[in-house]
């Protein structure tokens, strides 16, 4: 069995190794897949480890493990934290496994129910108002003993089901650690013990943190600890008033009679203020309603040193228990939507499945993505197609294959053509194609040549709407058709995205999307914005960078970081960040449109989407070669993006025109396009200059 330690680096350390050649992680990486380990791709700080256990005991691993990062880092010993994290890399013999261990939790359970009931029974007499209790509350069987058996069996099923459940590890483990000691707590009748325990889980929205909520106060009922009542979810405001708190106490005080509350409170506005003297009195009121309500803390997803410092400062008055939630990866998401479509009875085929990761990537490229919630809207979108097409087809099928599927794709890739020729037809740009041309083939040389994968971080520098999105996603393709990109995909961000809403979270939350573009493009619009200047003033940006950095660097042969922005922006950008601007080698130019070449970007979006008449395209070459230099000059001007805007103007006029004449097609008229440039948005007038004199 192969088995897998978990190593964990100090955040504070590494960032002090940001400018070296390579970061800890890389170094560590590199010498221990030399030594036989087989490493994992890893992130800033963390990075997963696996090796034969029949082979090397764990204690030898760890050992060698510690002495090559000492060989390393001979200074910084306590750095380096290795935690051990034993799994079957054979999934069915893992599943298989889980199946024995719940079988064999059920029948444990059962049998310490029955022993206690029995004792019960012995201390009490049959006709003891306590075992009226216990019988009434058996409604599954007629007497205690068959209750107890179905309480144990529904616990088994509730800890199947959340063994079954993706990712998850912590609560996993959280969820067997409870099963295992409840018999124990019921038996020897401390139920206020677990009851003094409450829970910080680091998750980010999107997760599913009402599902293992609700999994987890199912569990605690059925396993005998307490009776439970209902699940609740509440969020405390960032004041210190009474208004931040009365909704969480209001929960506290609202359970029922017998019965202990699961409440859930979000404490995500006070992660820096946990030390705040109403906080803390709110944790007294916590710890006052213990009997009555099992509370659940709640934070995104944040870094290992921020979680441990909140779960700090509440343990000064609670005992509390951190569960942290990683983000899904690429398979993880997956299988959850596997899951979903067997819930429906559907299935996918190869070919849907690309098409379902590709709608998965157009989802993550804007640089918003809720987690399982986007996929189940995925899932439910390709379900409802194949039943549509059942409905019309008079068919039952329940497999989904590729053409299905292929309809929730937004973007459309022009069969059988390749990255060069969409790059030929872009009109302009001859000299970023010219670039383009050299760097492919000054990557592909030093590829030839055997040696290290180069670096193939880049800066497009450019006004809006000259193109750089655009042919970021044509270069993607390129390389991904030249063997340099292992996948080749397009995902797309501003910089501010790559930042979090609180302290802690901006590293978790650049690393996943730098781990999202792992064998693609990374393009991060307005690049800029990360940097504040070096006033010493707390922002997130300078954390984010960071985090890039290291990103870059670990990962600068795998994926393609494509940073754009204005000229004079990104200038200091790279000035106040040399590790930055070090790991960019490449730099594009992306000129102005001349005015000519505005006409035939507006001519080619015609011709690729309508008829138009004999008037249309003279009249909209005339408009752009009478555009002043002003207006061309300004900062503000979109270039191509104001010629799209004026082309889809045109086209909303000519489309009411058509609808109300009764016609079929749309046909784009000179007429059309001059109510179009009218309006305010396009009407360009020269400024009125001062005139000297009387």
């Amino acid at each position: 069995m192969k088995k897998t330690l978990e190593l964990q680096f100090d955040g504070t350390w590494v960032l002090s190794h940001r400018d070296d050649a390579e970061l800890p992680v890389s170094a560590l990486r590199t010498k221990l897949s030399a030594l036989g380990f087989e490493c994992g791709e890893g992130t800033f700080t963390e990075l997963s480890v696996t090796f034969d256990g029949a082979a090397m005991s764990a204690a030898e691993a760890k050992q060698r493990i510690r002495d090559a990062f000492n060989a390393l880092y001979p200074e910084a010993p306590s750095a380096l934290t290795i935690a051990e994290d034993e799994e079957d890399t054979d999934e069915e013999e893992a599943n298989e496994e889980e199946a024995d261990e719940n079988e064999a939790l059920r029948k444990a359970l059962e049998a310490r129910r029955q022993e206690l009931l029995r004792r019960l029974r012995a201390s009490f007499g049959p006709d003891d108002e306590d075992d009226e209790e216990e019988s009434e509350d058996d409604e599954d069987g007629e007497d205690g003993e068959e209750g107890g058996s179905a309480d144990a069996a529904s616990a088994a099923a509730t800890l199947a089901k959340i063994g079954s459940l993706v990712g998850a590890k912590e609560f996993k483990a959280l969820a067997r650690e409870i099963a295992d000691i409840a018999p124990e707590i019921v038996r020897t009748g401390t139920q206020e013990v677990f009851l003094g325990q409450c829970y910080l889980f680091s998750i980010g929205d999107g997760c599913g943190l009402t599902t293992y909520l609700t999994q987890l106060a199912r569990l605690i009922g059925e396993t005998g600890l307490c009776k439970m009542g209902d699940v609740q979810e509440e969020k405390l405001g960032h004041g210190d008033d009474d208004d931040a708190f009365r909704d969480a106490r209001r929960a506290l005080w609202s359970g029922s009679r017998g019965r202990v509350e699961l409440v859930c409170i979000d404490i995500s506005e006070r992660m820096g203020r946990t030390d705040s003297l109403a906080f803390k009195d709110f944790l007294r009121t916590v710890e006052k309603h213990s009997e009555s309500a099992i509370v659940v803390f709640r934070v995104p997803f944040v870094e290992k040193d921020v979680l441990a410092r909140i779960r700090d400062s509440i343990g000064d008055l609670l005992n509390v228990r951190t569960v942290s939630f990683p983000p899904f990866g690429q398979e993880e998401i997956r299988r959850f939507a596997r899951s979903e479509m067997e819930r429906y009875h559907f299935s996918l085929t190869k070919s849907a499945w690309d098409c379902f990761s590709e709608r998965i990537t157009e989802e993550k490229s804007d640089g918003r993505f809720y987690g399982i919630n986007t996929v189940k809207k995925v899932v439910k979108e390709l379900v409802y197609q194949k039943e549509l097409q059942n409905a019309r087809r008079g068919t039952q099928d329940t497999v989904i294959g590729g053409r299905d599927a292929k309809k929730l794709c937004a973007r459309e890739q022009p069969a059988g053509v390749t990255g060069e020729e969409m790059l030929s037809r872009l009109v302009g740009s001859e000299s970023v194609k010219q670039q383009i041309a050299e760097i492919v083939a000054q990557i592909e040389l030093a590829l030839q040549s055997g040696g290290e994968r180069p670096c193939l971080h880049m800066r497009f520098v450019g006004n809006p709407g000259t193109g750089k999105t655009t042919v970021a996603r044509i270069l993607g393709k390129i390389l991904k058709e030249r063997g340099v990109l292992r996948i080749g995909n397009f995902f797309e961000c501003a910089g501010r995205d790559l930042c979090g809403r609180y302290v802690g979270e901006t590293a978790p939350k650049t690393a996943s999307i730098c781990r999202d573009a792992y064998g693609s493009v990374l393009f991060i619009d307005e690049a800029y914005s990360l940097y504040r200047g070096d006033d010493g003033s707390r922002d997130y940006g300078r954390e984010a960078l960071d985090t890039l950095i290291a990103e870059m660097e670990n990962h600068r042969g795998d994926f393609v970081v494509i940073m754009a922005g204005y000229p004079d922006e990104m200038a200091t950008l790279m000035e106040g960040n040399a590790g930055l601007a070090s790991r960019m080698p490449y730099t594009l130019e992306f000129p102005n449109f001349t005015r000519e070449q505005l006409g035939e970007i507006f001519a080619s979006m015609v011709r690729g989407h309508f008829a138009c008449d004999e008037q249309l395209l003279p009249a909209a070459a005339a408009y752009f070669m009478a555009l002043p230099d002003e207006f061309l000059a300004a900062k503000k001007f979109s270039n191509a993006r104001f010629v799209r805007n004026i082309f889809e103007r045109t086209w909303a006029k000519a489309a009411m025109r058509c609808q109300l004449a009764g016609k079929q097609t749309v046909t784009l008229t000179k007429e059309d396009f001059e109510h179009a440039s009218a309006e305010k948005d396009f009407a360009v007038s020269l400024p009125k200059k001062l005139r000297l004199g009387f």
